[in-house]
Order: C-alpha cells, then structure tokens, then sequence
C-alpha cells in the first residue's frame, strides 16, 4: 500500500470510526459532567453541611439513574446494607474485616444468583467503587483515622460522590470532606479538569479507531504466522489499555469538576488527580510500576487496607491476598481473575529476581528507580541502563500476552457476559503459554542465584 493510498484510509477511518466515536461519549457523559458542575457550585455556595450531603446523594443517585435506570437499585440497597453493618458494630474494633467479609459475600451471591450476568457486569464498577469507599471508610474507624460513624447523610453522600459513583475512581473519606468545603473556583480546576476530559477522549479514539488498525493498517509492519499472532495480541493489549485510560482519565476529570482531587500547600490549592500514567504503563521500567500506574487510587487501596493488614502472613503471601482480593472486587471473572493472579507471580518473580541482581551487581536495577544517594556502586553505566532495558522489553512482552485475551473484535453480547474460561485458555494457548513458561525461567533463575 503506497502512501497516498494509505493517506485515503486513514482519512476514512478518521471520518467513520473517530467523529462517531467522538459523538458517542460525549452523548454519553454531558449530563453527568452538568450534575458534576451542579454539585460542584452547591458545595461552594455554602450552608449547612448535612444540605450538602444530600445534595451529594441526590445527584449521585440520578447519575446512577441515566446510566443504569433501575438497576440503580443494585447500588443503593447495598450502600444502605453496609451502612447497616457499620452502625451495628459502631462500638467494634474489627469493623473493616466484618464489613469485608459482609460485601464480600453480597457480591458472590448478586454474580451467581440476584440478577442476569449481563446486568450485572453494567453495574459491577459502581458496585465496586462503593465497597471499596465502605471497606476504606471501616478499616479507617478502627485505626481512628476517623473519629466517628458518619451520619447516614455523610455516609451515603460519600459513597454515592457524584464524580466517582459511576466511573470512579476511589477516594478516601478525607478526599471528600475536603470536596464539601467547597474550594473556591479558579480557572486551574476548570483547566485541569477539561484537560483530563480531553485525554479521556483522545485516549477513546486510540482504543476503538486506532489500535485495532495498528499492523499493517498505520504502521506497515508485516511478518510470518507466529508473528503475525504476537502482533495481533499486541494491537488488542493497546486497544485494552487505552480503554482504561480512557475511563481513568475520565474518572479525574468527573472528581475535580465535581471538587475533589486537589491538594492544598499552605494557600496553594492544585488540582492534579491523578488516576492513570499511561507512559510508565506502554513504556515501562517494570511490571510493579505498571501495576501501580494502571489504576493510581486503586493500587493505593489495596496497599493501605489489604496487603499491609496481609503483611503478618509473609510478603509472598500478602501479593497473593491483594491479588486475590483484586479479583474479586472485579467479578467472578475467570479472565480477569487468571489475568491478575499471573500478575501476582510476574511482579513478585521480577521484584526478587531484580532485587537479587542488584545485590550481587551492586547496580541500580530495582523495580523502582533509586533514590540519588542510594549505596549502589554503578548507577548510569552502559551495561545498568541495558540490563533495565532488557526488563523494560520484558514488561512489554507480559503485557502483550496478558492482554492478548481482551479482544475487541468479539461479540459485543459475549463481552458483556464475560469472556469464556475457553476464550482465555484459547488465547494463551495460541502464545504457547510463553508469559507464564518465562516467568517460570525467571523464578528458576532467581533461585540458582539466591
């Protein structure tokens, strides 16, 4: 295909996939961001706190409404449900592993016997966020981090946050408190927060009208069967990834214009939400930096109120149970759940294995980048910044396989449903298991090392 020919397809496929793409989520969105501003100028108005709060739940619940319609209801029953445990047990210490274990089985029972599953995975990421919200808000009461139970007007305003009840993301009760007081507003809020809705979209364009057109369509790249497959799991790695981007940086640009994500030194008030790093994710320095850029407020989650409280079973242990325990927050999904049970091993292979290299190498070849006085003898040698970027290429090669399975191309009803435990095993399958026989390698290695 000459360029010229090349030139006309792209014209085509930005006028038929990027304009509708374009109207679509806009179409879908303006309402909630007109309910974010809405709130947004109540809490800055003023007035009694609790008239905020119920501005909050009023707003959230109708959010849920244009979105979900009654099957809003899968949302509110269960805020009020935890809300319940939480003000029956206000005098026990364990609040947060009760109130875990509550949502825990509130969830297994809605995916395997409440609703149909299609239903279900529609509302599973405001199901999601609201536990998420309770969990935090529970284990918070019993390190005293929060004086007292809420009011059931604070409860609900907190958990049904118009900018986080339908797209997230997560924010602490603190986060909240904060948006209430209502910030003055500055042009840097306005800034930040069209600034990330703008990413949003452009991120939306990459998944659904670029990266399933990457090889050869945008870039001429043409091989064999095997690497015509490898190139294919790319293309579907990136269209997955920028769907999440999409939906993170939506989720900042939702919480800032409706008064939440900014931090305050002294006077200085900045909003910098920060949800998603989709560079330290498409070029990594490591698996655990991906994992901890995919999802900004989740990772902090799961490391302030499961893996620290997993900690006293061993740190191997501890990866498993925030794994595991990311997995179920997700759904009875055996894809997602295959897919971030792998990545309990890779990043916990990669972490030891790096930490051992370093050791005998005395190199600054960790997970994480060094701090500038670390007592590492090489540090921007040739050879140091090779072998990180051999673990850079291997980062990518993982995130190639492991989202191999996400395919845009399938049926839209059967992505709905959740794909097959088939679908899964069919994918890896057609990789020839390489991820998981690699990170086998690696553990090897590590142990002829130790």
């Amino acid at each position: 295909m000459d360029m010229s020919s090349r030139l006309a397809v792209w014209m085509q496929l930005a006028e038929s996939c990027g304009l509708s793409m374009l109207q679509q989520g806009l179409q879908q969105v303006w309402r909630l961001l007109l309910l974010c501003l809405a709130c947004r100028l109540c809490f800055r108005l003023g007035g009694v706190s609790t008239v905020k709060h119920v501005v909050s739940v009023l707003t959230g619940m109708y959010a849920l409404f244009l979105f979900f319609e009654q099957h809003m209801l899968w949302v509110l029953l269960p805020s009020l449900l935890f809300y319940l445990v939480l003000f029956l047990n206000r005098h026990s210490s364990s609040r947060g592993l009760l109130l875990s274990l509550v949502i825990l089985v509130y969830l297994l029972v809605g995916e395997l016997h409440l609703i149909d599953m299609v239903t279900w995975h529609k509302i599973r990421g405001s199901q999601m966020v609201v536990a998420m919200k309770a969990i935090s808000l529970a284990f918070d009461l019993d390190r005293g981090s929060v004086g007292s139970l809420p009011s059931p007007a604070e409860f609900l305003g907190y958990v049904l946050f118009v900018g986080t009840v339908v797209f997230g993301p997560w924010i602490s009760f603190s986060t909240y408190q904060s948006a209430v007081e209502g910030k003055k507003l500055s042009w840097s809020w306005l800034w930040s927060s069209s600034l990330s809705l703008l990413k949003s979209q452009m991120c939306l364009l990459v998944s659904s009208c670029v990266a399933p057109y990457l090889f050869p369509l945008i870039i001429p790249i043409q091989g064999n069967t095997f690497t015509q497959k490898w190139l294919h799991a790319y293309e579907n790695a990136v269209s997955f990834h920028f769907s999440n981007y999409f939906v993170g940086h939506l989720s900042e640009g939702t919480s800032m214009l409706a008064g939440a994500g900014c931090t305050e030194e002294k006077e200085n008030v900045r909003w910098d939400m920060s949800v998603v790093k989709p560079l330290q994710v498409e070029l990594p320095r490591s698996m655990v930096l991906v994992v901890t850029s995919w999802n900004i407020p989740m990772s902090h989650w799961l490391k302030t109120y499961v893996f620290k409280n997993a900690m006293k079973l061993g740190t191997f242990a501890a990866i498993l149970v925030t794994y595991t325990a990311s997995a179920l927050l997700h759904g009875l999904s055996f894809h997602l759940g295959a897919v971030l049970l792998s990545l309990g091993f890779i990043t916990y292979v990669e972490h030891v294995l790096r930490k051992r290299l370093a050791s005998i190498f005395s190199a600054c070849i960790l997970s994480r980048p060094c701090s500038s006085d670390c007592s590492h003898q090489h540090k921007k040698e040739y050879w140091v910044m090779l072998l990180n970027l051999v673990f850079s290429l291997l980062a990518i090669f993982h995130l190639t396989y492991l989202g191999s399975m996400f395919d845009p191309g399938l049926d839209e009803q059967e992505v709905e449903e959740g794909y097959a435990a088939i679908h899964t095993i069919q994918r890896w399958s057609e990789l020839n298991w390489a991820g998981h026989w690699v990170v086998f390698t690696c553990w090897v290695f590590y142990r002829l090392i130790q």
